[in-house]
């Protein structure tokens, strides 16, 4: 039976604990890391055998909430977990993104790491567990893993910073970044943040970078005791002579490539070297591929860009290294949608859609935490004819939900307050065109259209990709990088925000971590890039439009006594039942405080069902005249309800001034008379008066 070892520090203010041997003995490590009273069970496993015909490390990240771990039971049929909900997708992704790189390149061998919440305590979130236990796994297994990195969460309370916040804490925080990062430098970083200055997210990123190094440091003692010996696994690299060879006959052909301005002609004309050489080099006995010559063939093309930039000053496009590609912008281009924005940069386009509705299309969220609502929310989806591709259309995959959420977290901090504008907003990225960053050009789009839409919003967000090319004597940040600067380059740093400060950002690095004074650098010019953005949007629509769109539903929001809303409700739900199929609006309660949200899809269904919700809670008031309606005729008066559900009478001497000796002479059933409150007697029944009316 393997030894239990265990090791713990202070990480922030709680014990960072993480124990091996004990749990999932079988996998070539196992670990389960334990912050406060959540616990995440992290393995990791690799296939003996290279995967054939691949040209990238095949890992698989996967990360499962159980709801044990908060003491629930699924809702559903089923009664048992189902597919990963999108917190899920996206902490697969936010382990997926900082460890990838610290493989060897050419190690093709099928790899799974699999996260597992297995206690929550609903205060930490399982995520940066997640992370931290997939390096300690990685570092202690057999597998070559260029790590250890180390993975924390900085909050801002009141100008300090605070390692790994609670989500109470995250409520009264003015920032939200996590970073992974190995000894050197930062290998991942997303984050959300309320206009934070470039100053302030430097000093945010130093804060994590060096308690960071206190999980380092575990990792390197309890590798000390407890790692295995590293597997001398094969690599599968093309020898550098055939490289060699390939670049005598085709580098001329790829670099002719390049003066293709269209990015579909470059991409056939590059397809149509790699057929002439797999027709000259692949056979049954020669032992080369089709995905080698492909490989060799990028290898190249790689290394001639990156030679240009870094050699000769030139970018792949002929751009200066911080220059933007021609920008436009349109809003209100869709008629019958509430709101609408176009943004083409260079050959990536986005069309964003904004939808207004009221409190039933919130979105539930039920989390391990517990329930929330999201009034806002926003949708990116990713077609193939964006990139000129025939695949099948699916559901959203991996990369549209995080950069949906990414677009969704610049744009968070300038929404308005539930209070201020009462409605559900959902907006929709369509990519139309892709060719560099567009989940940056979804901010943008849908930044316009929410204008468009006349969504309040603080001001106006942009975004921007920042990439960088690095060599051993030299490194270049590029600005507004393409498709093949992103593929081929060192990392993509996108930074969103306003004119005052930034919103979110999100950085991948392709080598082992990039410095701090790098970042400083590419945070300087990205900040010029983004308020160039910012003025171009200002030129076509620069403040939220004053009225909605007619085909907008129309919202309102009242407050009522709380010990009034079950005469609203009535008895089984009658009242409002009945109100709402009079007006055809959707109207939503919130029992505690008393806050009715009306929707309509016209102002008048929704002024209809507001005057109805003020006249069932209105108080009757001596003295006051109503329009009331006769609902019951008896021999010594009339009853009249004057407000729906309370009824006054009208007594016989009350009717006329003269003597009425049949009260049916002077009124029947279902008129409608104006009548004076005369008393309300201390038992609360209300006397009426129809002849004081008259006189």
């Amino acid at each position: 039976m393997n030894e239990i070892y265990k090791i713990s520090k202070t990480i922030g203010e709680k014990e960072l604990i993480v124990e091996t041997g004990k749990l999932a003995k079988q996998a070539d490590a196992a670990v389960t890391v334990q912050y406060g009273e959540t616990v995440v069970l992290v393995t990791c496993v690799m296939s003996p055998e290279i995967k054939e015909n691949l040209n990238f490390l095949p890992l698989t990240v996967d990360y499962r909430e159980k709801t044990y771990a908060a003491g629930k039971i699924p809702g559903g049929f089923f009664k048992r977990e189902g597919r990963p909900t999108e917190k899920e997708i996206l902490t697969a992704r936010l382990i997926d993104r900082p460890i990838r790189v610290l493989f060897p390149e050419g190690m093709f061998n099928g790899l799974q790491v699999m996260a597992t919440v297995l206690s929550s305590d609903g205060m930490v979130d399982p995520d940066i567990l997640a992370v931290n236990g997939a390096s300690f796994a990685l570092t202690l297994s057999s597998i070559p893993f260029d790590g250890p990195l180390g993975c924390v969460r900085v909050g801002r309370i009141n100008g300090n910073f605070i390692v790994n916040p609670t989500y109470d804490d995250l409520e009264s925080s003015d920032v939200d970044l996590v970073i992974a990062a190995v000894r050197d430098g930062i290998v991942m970083m997303e984050g959300s943040a309320k206009e934070l200055t470039e100053e302030e997210f430097q000093d945010a990123i130093k804060f994590a970078f060096s308690n960071i190094q206190d999980i380092i440091d575990m990792q390197n003692e309890i590798k000390s005791e407890k790692g295995k010996q590293k597997k001398d696994i094969e690599l599968k690299n093309i020898p550098e002579d055939f490289i060699e060879q390939v670049r005598q006959k085709v580098l001329e052909d790829i670099q002719k490539s390049y003066e293709l301005s269209n990015k579909e002609e470059r991409m056939q004309a590059l397809d149509g070297i790699c057929k002439k050489l797999i027709e000259e080099f692949v056979s049954d006995d020669s032992g080369i591929s089709e995905e080698d010559i492909r490989t060799a063939v990028k290898k190249i093309e790689s290394e001639d860009i990156r030679r240009k930039i870094l050699k000769e000053n030139i970018r792949f496009d002929k751009r200066r290294f911080e220059d933007i590609r021609q920008i436009q912008c349109e809003v209100g281009l869709l008629p019958r949608t509430h709101g609408s924005g176009l943004f083409t940069r260079g050959e990536t386009q986005s069309l964003a859609v904004t939808t207004l509705g009221t409190g039933s299309d919130e979105q539930m969220v039920d989390a391990l935490e517990g329930k929330s609502y999201e009034k806002f929310m926003l949708h990116y989806n990713f077609p193939p004819f964006s990139v000129g591709e025939v695949k099948p259309v699916r559901g959203p995959g991996r990369r549209e939900i995080g950069h949906g959420f990414l677009a969704k977290k610049a744009l968070d901090y300038v929404m308005p307050k539930e209070e201020d504008f009462p409605y559900t907003v959902r907006v929709v990225s369509d990519i139309l065109e892709s060719n560099g960053s567009s989940s940056m050009a979804t901010v943008c789009a849908s930044s316009l259209s929410l204008m468009d839409a006349g969504v309040p919003i603080k001001s106006a967000v942009a975004g921007i990709a920042m990439g960088l090319v690095k060599n051993e004597d030299k490194e270049v940040i590029l600005t507004d990088i393409t498709g093949i600067e992103d593929h081929f380059g060192d990392m993509d740093f996108k930074v969103a925000g306003t004119k005052e400060g930034i919103t979110a950002l999100q950085l991948d690095v392709k080598i082992k971590g990039v410095s701090k004074e790098l970042l400083i650098d590419a945070f300087k010019q990205a900040k010029m890039a983004r308020i160039n953005i910012l003025n171009e949007m200002d030129t076509v629509i620069s403040k939220p439009r004053e009225s909605l769109s007619s085909y907008a539903p129309r919202v309102s929001v009242i407050k009522v006594d709380t010990d009034k809303i079950g005469q609203i409700i009535g008895p089984g739900g009658k009242t409002i039942k009945k109100i709402i199929e009079a007006t055809g609006a959707s109207i939503d309660i919130e029992d505690i405080e008393g806050i009715i949200t009306i929707g309509g899809d016209s102002e008048d269904s929704t002024e209809k069902a507001v005057n109805m919700i003020r006249d069932l809670t209105k108080e009757v008031k001596a003295g006051e005249i109503y329009k009331g309606k006769i609902t019951r005729v008896e021999k010594f008066g009339a009853f009249c309800e004057i407000l729906p559900g309370k009824e006054g009478l009208i007594h016989v001497s009350e009717l006329a001034d003269e003597y009425v000796k049949n009260v049916k002479d002077v009124v029947k059933i279902k008129d409608e008379v104006k009548v004076k409150v005369i008393e309300i007697d201390d038992l609360g029944r209300i006397n009426l008066s129809l002849k004081q009316v008259e006189n």
